[in-house]
Formats: C-alpha cells, sequence, structure tokens
C-alpha cells in the first residue's frame, strides 16, 4: 500500500496584502464564506491591479 504524501499548504508572502485590499474593497465577507472562487473576475483583477500599485509604491 502506497502512503500518501501530506498535503502542505503554500504561505503566499502577498497574502497579507491581498486581504488588505479585499477588505477595503468590502470583499472579505464574501472571500471567508465563500472562497476566492467566488469572485468576479473585475473583482479579482481590481484586487491584483491594486497589489501591483502598492508595491510599485513602496519599492
Amino acid at each position: 500500500m502506497k502512503q500518501s504524501k501530506p498535503k502542505v499548504r503554500r504561505i503566499d508572502p502577498l497574502e497579507p496584502l491581498k486581504m488588505e485590499i479585499a477588505a477595503e474593497l468590502g470583499l472579505l465577507e464574501q472571500i471567508h464564506s465563500d472562497g476566492w472562487h467566488s469572485l468576479s473576475a473585475k473583482e479579482a483583477g481590481r484586487i491584483g491591479g491594486l497589489m501591483t500599485q502598492r508595491r510599485r509604491r513602496n519599492e
């Protein structure tokens, strides 16, 4: 019988920034209840765009 490998969850270093922006856009409750897949492409793109802007500003 094969032994299964333990599942390792990757920790994204940008996760805190992503959660902060989602909270500012009022999407945090939706993410906690339904998951990231419940966001529309427009909402997800908005989060990504704001993340990029902040990262460039902080460089």
